[in-house]
């Protein structure tokens, strides 16, 4: 059974896509670690990376080129500044010369040594090969970047099932919704109550609570950057930063000069209805807009798709639960990682395996079912408010203009959360007896419409939107 832990489906990162940008840069700093174990790593004169199939056909609008060249210079994407980024990659262009893990100086030419190949490999649609040339030879090892910054190397796939395999060592192991459930009826706990008993099997209950304050953190000053960011985004579209309007509009005469007191003066504004839609779509858009331009957000579950459960949860704190705390953060993270998971297991989470339904989909699912949790819901409860969230996603495709993560993908993240907060509330007026379509058949449904879908709509940039809008159109 796959074991994934909340910190595996909430990882701290850096934009624009965690199958495009997290994952390549990994699979860089992974490959480093091969060739030192192997004790290579001193003898390269050479290194060349081949991307294939989605990473190639959207890469450049992904910054997947930067992301690999970042791994491969020794930088980590969790603690690097973002303003040396530019600093980094400018360097190596200026002076084709790649300072490699940081330790020694190898010749690089960004626009020879990174090859884009429209070819796919049979595995997964995200793949990269990096070559070490050694004495006139070429060593070669293949990763795949599989979404949500998980990556794996060839010889651990099984092909048959497009699936990945790792040994669990939790004491209560979790594949479906089923069997969280049953978890829940034995142990007498929430959903997050069995989330935590396996986390503490790893870790210590201090270090989680460390590194959910640590996600949290990173989320919610995400959310901060970018309702006080103003201007246009990168990458050839002119997309203007829609946050920075809405906070202005929104917040009125309140003053603060952290994140925490931002979040303390949300709490005293006006908070109808068409405010707090505005709150929410507000706080999930700066999130991607951050994510759009290189800044550090955190995967939930992906990349492209960060911005619902951090505006959900801001929504609980803000509006719903003026008395909200930590304890609160932490049962809504744990909810919400453990339902990213069981959809991970049971289908994807990349787009490029399943379309926007495997992101946006997934993440107002996770966000739908840790609401409900806070809200009083029962754990049969949390999974329908899950398993509604998800059903209206479904079919979603993935068909990015000029392969960037701005349209649709920043509205996208606004509109998964509202349907997250809309599904929890039908989820706590509903006897779950009732209920026609359980989690489990959703997930299940989830993946044949991921297998059915033209390959064209699935983060390629050769269908949909992606055609019909063209960057001089823009």
């Amino acid at each position: 059974m796959e074991c994934i832990s909340v910190f595996d489906m909430l990882k701290i990162g850096v934009g624009p896509s965690s199958s495009h940008t997290l994952g390549p840069w990994r699979a860089a700093e992974r490959w480093i670690k091969e060739l030192k174990g192997s004790n290579k790593f001193e003898k390269v004169e050479k290194i060349t990376v081949d991307l294939y199939g989605s990473l190639s056909l959207t890469g450049k609008g992904h910054a997947t080129d930067y992301a690999v060249l970042l791994g491969l210079s020794g930088a980590d994407p969790e603690y690097i500044p973002v303003e040396s980024i530019d600093v980094i990659i400018s360097s190596i262009k200026n002076t084709n010369t790649l300072a490699f893990n940081n330790e020694r100086p190898i010749d690089f030419d960004i626009k020879t040594d990174i090859i884009f190949n429209r070819k796919f490999l049979p595995f997964h649609s995200n793949a990269l090969v990096f070559s070490a040339h050694i004495n006139g030879r070429r060593y070669r090892s293949t990763y795949y970047s599989i979404g949500g910054g998980f990556v794996v190397q060839e010889e651990r796939k099984v092909s048959k099932a497009n699936k990945i395999i790792f040994y669990c060592t939790y004491p209560y192991p979790i594949s479906t919704g089923n069997e969280l459930l049953k978890f829940c009826t034995d142990l007498k706990l929430p959903i997050s109550g069995v989330v935590l008993e396996n986390e503490k099997s790893i870790r210590d209950e201090a270090t989680i609570d460390s590194e959910l304050h640590r996600i949290w953190d990173t989320m919610l000053e995400c959310m901060y950057i970018g309702c006080h960011t103003e201007g246009n985004l990168p990458g050839g579209l002119n997309v203007r930063r829609r946050a920075y309007d809405m906070h202005k509009t929104l917040k009125g005469d309140t003053t603060y000069t952290i994140p925490v007191e931002w979040l303390n003066s949300i709490r005293n504004t006006e908070v109808k209805f068409r405010q707090i839609l505005k709150w929410v779509s507000c706080f999930a858009l700066a999130v991607n807009e951050v994510n759009a331009s290189l800044g550090r957000v955190v995967t939930a579950p992906t990349n492209g798709s960060a911005g619902v459960i951090p505006a959900v949860l801001m929504y609980y704190l803000v509006i719903e639960n003026h008395d909200g705390n930590f304890e609160d953060i932490k049962r809504f993270l744990l909810v919400a990682g453990e339902i990213g998971s069981i959809f991970k297991k049971g289908a994807t989470i990349s787009a490029a395996m399943g379309g926007c339904q495997a992101e946006i989909g997934v993440s107002s699912a996770m966000a739908a079912g840790a609401l409900c949790e806070l809200s009083g819901g029962t754990p049969e409860q949390v999974l329908v408010a899950a398993e509604i969230a998800m059903e209206h996603h479904l079919g979603l495709t993935c068909d990015p203009i000029g392969g960037l993560v701005q349209i649709p993908c920043i509205e996208r993240n606004a509109m998964g959360a509202i349907k997250a907060i809309n599904a929890c509330e039908l989820a706590l007026d509903t006897d779950p007896n009732n209920v026609k379509v359980p989690l489990d058949k959703v997930v299940n449904t989830m993946w044949e419409t991921a297998k059915d879908m033209n390959t064209k709509y699935k983060e390629t940039s050769e269908g949909g939107l992606a055609v019909g809008v063209h960057l001089s159109d823009c």
